[in-house]
């Protein structure tokens, strides 16, 4: 028997939970009904299933359907308007909704054609009014279970993709990482590789070291494999440098107590040369604290050594120079007092022979200082040098000639040349004072006789070189011999002036420096190479001459034909007294009228006191306060027509910062008949009348 509505019991239902934890979507049940009491009716038989929308038209009903989603539809057959069959002929229709379940309410028409239309538009049931509460609930419930079931089916099958998918990507990160270590590992290990440094680990306890593990390429940085350190247990303390084996075996021994170490040190390769390295370490312990080993590097540090020493030597030397140029700007005064003094006592003193043979040897003496003073300058760079196309095959003849009756019988030399060496461009008669030099030394270092070979070759050097001199052509003349040879230690040091290895009386150790100097002033390079007990090698590399220049022929200088001079008045500015003296009594000597003063002040006085009737000024250059230059400077302006001369004891005239034009350069130490040269030449190109 059927109850009604209002008998029926209301049944409690509990809300189904997700298998995540969180509350279910309830499940939706669209109610089409044009009747607003069977909306109500079924409503409440159907609320704890879920929520129930409902709609009073077919058009209502597509409505909703659009905007959610449902369990099932529970369809009134007859309304007016769109009845039920039409609308769920459009329901089927739809993508959307064509899956949604579709349950027919009908008061009437139970005939079979009736319900074979109702389940061709799509019905899956039929529920006839007076509509019965327990079937009702029973057929929606079912729907709903399935609904409910189908929903959680899908997010489990979400929750599978997605995990899924994050498997996929954590896999895939975890590729790529894993290809971007082994990249990185492979970019590690080159870069070690290609370094010139070793990753080591040292045993702690170890009484000889002998690495457990070393990376990157070490016998390419010390020509042995690590199998080798490991059969000679003492191979790493034995090669070490004589000198440093002591420091550094107890810094070995230290770093077991301070737990770290940085040495550095000279270790012999397998080629027998010795390498410098930087050994450093840091003690490794375990988790208890306990000591393990040392993990540490090994850094070849050749090259920088060898660029720190290149610089300290070009610092050296450079400073050694700039000494030596301003000595020898003193010696220059002293010098040309003396020879000024001594050419006035052989021209104003009578003189017995015998004193006149004194004064010729002092002569010589001051003559001999002039010549150190010039081996000084051409150390420090500083001398006149007057380069020309230089050809070797008659700079041979003059060297050799220099050197017939000088080298002995015990000596031969060999001259050894390509068919078409090039020209050198440089000052011929510093070259062949240069190669004398070398020869002479040469000689020295075979006291029982020899050969010294002098090989002239044609030679490029590229942009990069051991010298750091331009790239391009030079002439390379190298003088080797087989005698004694240089130590190591004094290798460095023999081209510093005044250091010799010769005998006391035996040298004056400016023979190197002035080749040395020589060379970088031509704009070459000058080394030296030995091997104690097998010779020397002494190389010098000139520049070649510009093939313009190379191709003319050079005549010998010619002597200057000197005119006469006229009588003079000269203003004579020096702040030395001596030098002052001596060149204003040289110029009397000579007829001339001479003013002196003291300094470049003194001398603007007179000639701002109207006193310009002079036809020569002479000036010393380097002067207290004034300068030379800066005096004549002055001087023009007040006399702007008189000639000018300034001597200097200085070498690097081209250095002279405003020199006025047409200005004669005179050198001290001068003699007189250099000075009157040089007085003929200022008047003959000023139009010096007298």
């Amino acid at each position: 028997m059927a109850k009604s509505i209002e008998d029926l019991p209301v049944q409690a239902f509990s809300e189904p939970e997700r298998s995540d934890g969180a509350p279910a979507q309830r499940p939706c049940v669209l109610l089409v009904d044009d009747d607003e009491r069977n909306l109500l009716a079924v409503q409440s038989i159907l609320e704890d299933l879920g929520d129930v929308v409902t709609a009073r038209s077919g058009e209502e009903a597509l409505r909703h359907l659009l905007k959610g989603e449902f369990a099932v539809i529970l369809l009134d057959v007859y309304m007016p308007g769109m009845d039920g069959y039409e609308t769920a002929q459009i329901i089927r229709s739809r993508d959307q909704t064509k899956g949604i379940p579709i349950v027919f309410l009908s008061a009437v028409n139970k005939e079979a054609e009736h319900l074979l239309r109702g389940y061709a538009m799509g019905a899956v049931d039929y529920v006839f009014k007076p509509v019965d509460p327990i079937v009702l609930r029973s057929k929606v419930s079912v729907f709903v279970d399935l609904f409910a079931k189908t929903k959680e089916i899908e997010r489990k099958a979400r929750q599978e993709q997605a995990l899924l998918d994050a498997n996929l990507r954590a896999n895939a990160e975890l590729l790529r990482a894993e290809q971007e270590l082994r990249r990185a590992e492979q970019r590690q290990a080159a870069i070690i590789q290609s370094l010139p440094m070793v990753l080591y680990l040292d045993p702690y306890g170890a009484s000889q070291r002998r690495p457990t593990y070393v990376s990157g390429d070490f016998e390419a940085i010390t020509g042995f494999r690590l199998e080798d350190i490991a059969e000679d247990s003492t191979m790493w303390s034995d090669r070490l440098h004589p000198d440093d084996r002591e420091r550094v075996l107890a810094a070995m021994a230290a770093r077991r107590n301070t737990g770290r170490s940085s040495i550095e040190y000279r270790w012999q390769t397998a080629d027998g040369t010795y390498k410098h390295f930087l050994d450093q370490a840091v003690l490794l312990r375990d988790a208890d604290g306990r000591p393990v080993e040392f993990a540490g590097t090994l850094t070849d540090i050749s090259e920088q050594r060898s660029l720190e020493n290149q610089l300290a030597h070009a610092q050296k030397m450079d400073a050694i120079g700039k000494l030596t140029g301003g000595i020898a700007h003193d010696f220059n005064n002293l010098l040309a007092a003396v020879i000024g003094g001594l050419g006035l006592l052989d021209k104003r003193a009578p003189l017995s022979d015998e004193h006149r043979k004194i004064l010729g040897m002092t002569k010589r003496a001051a003559e001999q200082g002039s010549e150190l003073v010039r081996r000084l300058l051409a150390f420090a760079r500083r001398q006149q040098l007057e380069p020309q196309p230089i050809d070797l095959a008659a700079l041979q003849e003059a060297v050799l000639d220099l050197l017939t009756h000088t080298l002995g019988g015990l000596v031969q030399i060999e001259w050894r040349a390509e068919g078409d060496v090039w020209h050198a461009f440089a000052d011929q008669a510093q070259l062949e004072l240069a190669l004398v030099n070398l020869i002479i030394n040469a000689r020295d270092a075979m006291p029982s006789g020899g050969t010294i070979t002098v090989t002239v070759e044609n030679k490029q050097l590229p942009s990069t070189n051991w010298a750091e001199i331009p790239a391009g052509d030079y002439v390379l003349i190298s003088i080797a011999d087989t005698g004694t040879g240089i130590s190591p230690d004094h290798l460095d040091k023999v081209l510093e002036p005044f250091f010799t290895t010769k005998e006391v009386g035996k040298g004056s150790g400016l023979g190197l420096s002035m080749v040395y100097g020589f060379a970088k002033q031509s704009n070459g390079a000058f080394r030296l190479s030995s091997e104690m007990g097998r010779g020397t090698n002494a190389e010098l590399w000139l520049p070649r001459a510009p093939e313009a220049e190379a191709g003319l022929d050079i005549a010998p200088a010619q002597e200057l034909t000197r005119k006469p001079v006229p009588k003079l008045r000269i203003l004579l500015i020096d702040d030395h007294a001596e030098v002052r003296s001596t060149t204003a009594a040289v110029l009397a000597d000579f007829g001339h009228e001479v003013v002196e003063a003291a300094n470049g002040a003194d001398a603007l006085k007179m000639l701002k006191g109207g006193d310009c009737e002079y036809d020569l000024i002479i000036s010393d250059y380097a002067m207290p306060h004034l300068s030379g230059t800066e005096f004549l400077r002055e001087a023009r302006h007040i006399c702007p027509d008189v000639a000018a001369m300034i001597i200097t004891g200085y070498a690097e005239t081209d250095t002279m910062t405003g020199k006025p034009d047409g200005v004669e350069i005179l050198l001290k130490p001068f003699t007189p008949s250099m000075l009157e040269t040089s007085l003929s030449r200022l008047c003959a190109s000023a139009g010096v009348a007298g």
